[in-house]
């Protein structure tokens, strides 16, 4: 097996995996599409989504691989494991669409990100994901993308966002400026000017998304729910609006774009934090939930404020968009902006990351750059990802 040139990845329709396991550590998503044609795609469809949740124990272990102190020994273990998992999926995905892994041709994983730096002054960026790709090159037998963000960061970028590479491609309109805003553990957001280019894009972490809420109910029922179910803890609680003043006086609110965070600084000793905070203050779980929840809603609007362009229509995506009283707070605080959802426009909400990362993919093999400095800061496009073949013959 050889790595196909531009020209024989395009000269023919291609099946692609894309895999994705995000910092909410829910599980892994994954996405069987077919594309035709290049960069933009003459047609794209989703022929297979399944979603494989982590069971506590592997929740439990991959959380562990998430801190400063994880030992090689562990890390490296943890890396080989996840190889394994994610083949697992992309295995179990092709056999929902009913087809053999010999009429798929890739498979692009994002991995697990461990630890994530984005660069300063005088310090390069730097960020690792865990999956091994020849795991699941050997595995699936399919030839596999992955490690998407380091080529970015080596040109000087944050590594991140890159979904907006899919959003522009999937959300473009001539007559409308968009605002993609995906809510996972992390927001983000990409902003599609109407009838803009991918060099006018902006897009940017917004801050917490669902990560910081999903600790709280974690903790406050002892594992037994790890996220809050239609926002009913926090339709429950109220809204302490002095401690959510204080908390959106974080210093990464006020930085301007391009920027990246994610665990290390949204993570579990924030959460902790902030529920201390709110204890002191005699609030109830249900108070600290509910003021979560409007943290994630109001850095969000602030971040359209601050650093957004006019937008006429709002499209949510990832897990946070399925909670109505996040939507609620969001839909107060941007009054007379439509919030519509990704399944209005023909795609899954759950299946979006994954998708994006199987575009990733195939712009990885037609040859073309991914990555959007404008949102990253990188100096210069470039072709993202590692190249892994697939067994031979």
């Amino acid at each position: 097996m050889t790595i196909p040139t531009p020209s024989q990845w395009t000269a023919r329709p291609r099946r692609i995996v894309g895999l994705m396991s995000g910092t909410s550590l829910d599980g892994v998503d994954a996405a069987l599409i077919e594309v035709r044609g290049g960069i933009p795609y003459d047609e794209m469809r989703l022929l297979a989504f399944c979603s494989r949740p982590y069971t506590p124990e592997e929740r439990e272990r991959i959380a562990a691989l998430l801190g400063p102190q994880v030992s090689l020994a562990a890390l490296t273990a943890g890396n080989a494991w996840l190889g394994e998992l994610f083949a697992e999926v992309a295995l179990r995905v092709i056999a929902e669409a009913n087809l053999r892994p010999e009429e798929v041709d890739a498979v692009a994983s994002h991995g697990q990100t461990v630890w994530h730096i984005p660069p300063r002054p005088g310090q390069q960026g730097a960020t690792l994901q865990l999956g091994e790709p020849c795991v699941i090159a050997e595995r699936t037998g399919l030839l596999t993308v992955a490690d998407f963000r380091p080529r970015d960061m080596a040109a000087g970028g944050q590594g991140a966002p890159l979904a907006p590479f899919a959003d522009y491609l999937l959300f473009r309109s001539p007559q409308l400026s968009r605002a993609v805003q995906n809510i996972g553990g992390i927001g983000n957001v990409t902003w599609i000017p109407r009838g803009g280019t991918p060099a006018q894009v902006v897009a940017f972490d917004t801050g917490p998304g669902n990560m910081v809420i999903d600790a709280l109910v974690t903790h406050y029922t002892d594992g037994a729910q790890t996220f809050d179910r239609d926002g009913i803890m926090a339709a429950v609680g109220a809204v302490d609006e002095e401690l959510l003043w204080e908390l959106m006086q974080h210093p990464y609110f006020r930085q301007p774009p391009p920027k990246s965070t994610g665990r290390e600084t949204f993570g579990a000793a924030y959460a902790d934090d902030l529920r201390r905070r709110g204890e002191i203050r005699g609030l109830s779980s249900q108070d600290i939930v509910a003021t979560a929840t409007a943290l994630t809603a109001e850095s969000i609007a602030r971040a359209y404020r601050d650093f957004l362009g006019p937008i006429d229509e709002i499209i949510l995506g990832g897990g946070g968009s399925y909670n109505p009283t996040l939507r609620r707070m969001l839909a107060d605080r941007l009054p007379g902006i439509p919030l519509r959802v990704h399944e209005e426009f023909g795609i899954s909400g759950e299946a979006k990351e994954a998708i994006a990362f199987a575009l990733l993919g195939h712009a990885t093999l037609c040859g073309v750059p991914a990555n959007l400095p404008a949102a990253t800061g990188a100096a210069h496009p470039v072709v993202l990802g590692k190249i892994v073949l697939g067994r031979s013959g």
